[in-house]
């Protein structure tokens, strides 16, 4: 059997994590509707990418994935992990400071690099504004991200999953009050971003306080336990080096194409929403709990806890990627296409919602499976393994564009995630029993395909009822609501039926 709290642990985080998604979608509406596909729009997509890519470069991808393994197992030994955490943050923290002011003074290189297609018109220099503004972001969210992995690691999830509903209503709050006011909501967008960073710092260093690791800053010394966190961590940062550099490729093909920026980001918003609450939930609870299972050589708890992980993926996952390949239109023109978002803005960000659908159980699955490395300090392979991933998009990004423009972006960043998953299921059958998957997770895989491809079909048939109504001023958000409903609850009847998901062993599991 898992640990007891596995799977209330990815509810808690799926919570707040579903949560912040909803409240971005309001965020995403409000930015449409305020600013369209125009240059204001895609200058701060930009200027948010930049402190957002770093971030996931330094804390939540290279750091804590080697963090998060050495702290756990340090809480299950008892061996110093207040220290090892202040030592830790006291090192982050002075590299972001070094980041935050070089990143001021070579601004407009940093842009260039994101999109260089800005540079013969206006957006160069409002992306340029905004991202010395939005920057110092980084250096609080990063800090929250440490201690958001320390609280994880103590099992407590539910105040570092509930952070990051607080941007979402600082950049909201931001957007109505600028419209309001006649204030430039571009700009006032960029000088929330930090403001919400240091509101999400705040709330989980609060939470790590309860939790009895009060970590504040101190001078950074190179302790033989850092320089071990360092050299572990060093494959990793490669590997979220190669992360970033496809999703700098995409921006790239997309900033030679006018709208197209706007057009990815809203596409990313939609499959972000599955994606966020499933995968991180179970990046959240998986990597601690498989790190403390290796800890206390239980193998096999730990190889059931993998399983029920990727159970848990698939079935919420597969739904959503076949939603997304059915209904992206009324999706997204019932969602976002209103004020300066039109039909045709519409039409070409639904076209991109397909294409990350397919690709979205494959940027799951990595976060089931990349743990069962990083558990065991091996930041090496995953590293190998993305920088084929990075050929593959690279090839596909810039080769396809001139065919397919904007698209190519999509269709490359689905194919890489695809491959990264191949990659790592191949890797990880060297790590003997406890690292593959079991006869029950194939046959609920299997279950749960026949249960989402079963409701693919009730969407095409339900959409094609309400076609009209989707598209009629005041039946549009009843028809959506009735819409996707239809679907659900088609998923969950013949997932009973043929035995993908019972709501019985959903109450059992909560009741330990």
């Amino acid at each position: 059997m898992a640990r007891p709290r596995l799977i209330k642990s990815f509810l808690t985080v799926g919570f707040w994590t579903l949560a912040s998604r909803v409240l971005g979608f309001v965020r995403d509406i409000l930015f449409a509707a305020y600013l369209g596909a125009g240059p204001a729009a895609e200058a701060f997509v930009i200027a948010f990418s930049l402190p957002n890519m770093f971030r996931r470069f330094f804390a939540e991808g290279a750091f804590n994935m080697a963090f998060i393994p050495m702290f756990s197992k340090k809480v299950e030994s008892g061996e110093e992990p207040l220290e090892f955490a202040r030592d830790a943050l006291s090192g982050l923290a002075s590299i972001l400071i070094v980041l935050t002011v070089a990143a001021q003074v070579f601004m407009p290189w940093l842009v260039f690099a994101m999109a260089s297609g800005f540079s013969a018109d206006a957006r160069f220099d409002l992306a340029v504004d905004y991202g010395r503004i939005a920057f110092p972001y980084i250096l609080f969210i990063s800090i929250a991200a440490l201690l958001s992995g320390v609280l994880n690691s103590v099992g407590r999830f539910a105040a570092a999953a509930a952070a990051p509903v607080l941007l979402n209503i600082v950049l909201t709050i931001t957007m109505v009050w600028a419209a309001q006011t006649g204030a430039d909501i571009g700009r006032a967008l960029a000088w929330a971003v930090p403001v919400a960073g240091i509101a999400q710092l705040a709330l989980v260093w609060r939470a790590a306080d309860r939790a009895g690791f009060r970590l504040i800053p101190r001078i950074p010394k190179m302790t033989p336990e850092l320089k071990r966190l360092a050299i572990i961590a060093a494959p990793a940062a490669l590997a979220g080096g190669v992360v970033q550099v496809n999703l700098l490729v995409g921006r790239q093909v997309a900033s030679f194409f006018e709208g197209s920026i706007q057009y990815l980001n809203l596409a990313d918003r939609l499959y972000q929403l599955p994606l966020g609450v499933v995968a991180i939930a179970i990046g959240v609870v998986l990597l601690p709990e498989l790190s403390r299972r290796l800890q206390a050589g239980d193998g096999a708890q730990g190889r059931d806890a993998m399983n029920r992980a990727g159970e848990f993926a698939l079935l919420l996952t597969l739904p959503a990627a076949v939603a997304l390949l059915v209904i992206p239109q009324p999706l997204i023109s019932v969602l976002f296409e209103r004020g300066k978002f039109g039909p045709q803005d519409a039409a070409a960000t639904a076209m991109a919602v397909a294409v990350y659908g397919f690709g979205l159980p494959s940027f799951v699955m990595q976060k089931v499976l990349q743990p069962v490395y990083f558990a065991r300090e091996d930041t090496r392979s995953p590293f190998r393994f993305a920088l084929i991933a990075m050929v593959i998009n690279a090839i596909l990004a810039i080769g396809l564009a001139p065919v397919i423009g904007y698209m190519a972006a999509a269709v490359a960043t689905s194919a890489a995630g695809w491959a990264m998953v191949l990659l790592l299921w191949r890797g990880a059958r060297g790590m003997g029993d406890a690292a593959k998957f079991d006869h029950r997770f194939i046959q609920k895989a299997a279950r749960i395909g026949l249960a989402s491809l079963g409701m693919g079909l009730v969407l095409l048939l339900a959409n094609f009822v309400l076609d009209d109504l989707l598209t009629t001023s005041g039946w549009r958000y009843p028809a959506l609501v009735v819409l996707v409903g239809s679907g659900a609850g088609s998923y969950f009847a013949i997932s009973q039926m043929i035995g993908a998901f019972s709501f019985g062993d959903l109450r059992r599991s909560l009741k330990r």
